[in-house]
């Protein structure tokens, strides 16, 4: 049984964390003209950018919206949508950043596995389609805890910020 939420309809057993401000998110309100990620690999503060370490081609940077803590995306500062349109040289520093990532989470969060992919176009789920991205996700047993199986709701026990600073220093010891 479960207690009917005032507001919610129909009660069907789901807990819910209202977030008003992910609406204006939905709705595209206050978002800037241009691609999310041309805009991140052009600013200067990596530490606002949530950018973890930057390459010549591509960077890596924290998704905002993660599955895991420590969820890194490896993007490419080029604009290309399709995995087909990067160069040679942007495919390898792709794939070696993939790498770094993963020895990096392994040694700053003790990661024991990984999602990594890419969601190429919006039918294949990409949210960001017209910029390339890969995902690097780490994952421990037991990650999938009741909260999102019994409670649906996901815990990060990590501020943003926090886990970048964490990676970001890693990074240098861990990723050469």
């Amino acid at each position: 049984m479960t207690d009917e939420q005032f507001g919610a309809g129909v009660p069907d057993g789901w807990q819910r964390l209202w977030m008003p401000e992910r609406m204006a998110y939905l709705r595209g309100e206050n978002k800037e003209d241009g691609c999310a990620f041309c805009r991140i690999g052009s600013m200067s503060d990596d530490a606002e950018a949530l950018i973890v370490a930057r390459g010549e081609h591509v960077f890596v940077v924290l998704n905002l919206y993660p599955y895991n803590s420590g969820h890194v995306m490896v993007v490419p500062y080029r604009h290309v949508a399709s995995y087909l349109d990067l160069s040679d040289e942007e495919t390898v520093e792709l794939g070696a950043f993939t790498k770094s990532a993963m020895r990096t989470l392994a040694a700053a969060s003790g990661a024991q596995g990984f999602n990594v992919g890419m969601n190429l176009g919006s039918v294949a789920g990409a949210g960001i389609a017209a910029h390339l991205h890969q995902h690097v996700v780490p994952r421990w047993g037991g990650d999938a805890n009741f909260m999102p199986i019994i409670g649906r709701t996901k815990v990060l026990p990590q501020l943003l910020r926090d886990t970048r600073q964490l990676l970001a220093e890693a990074w240098i010891s861990i990723a050469k």
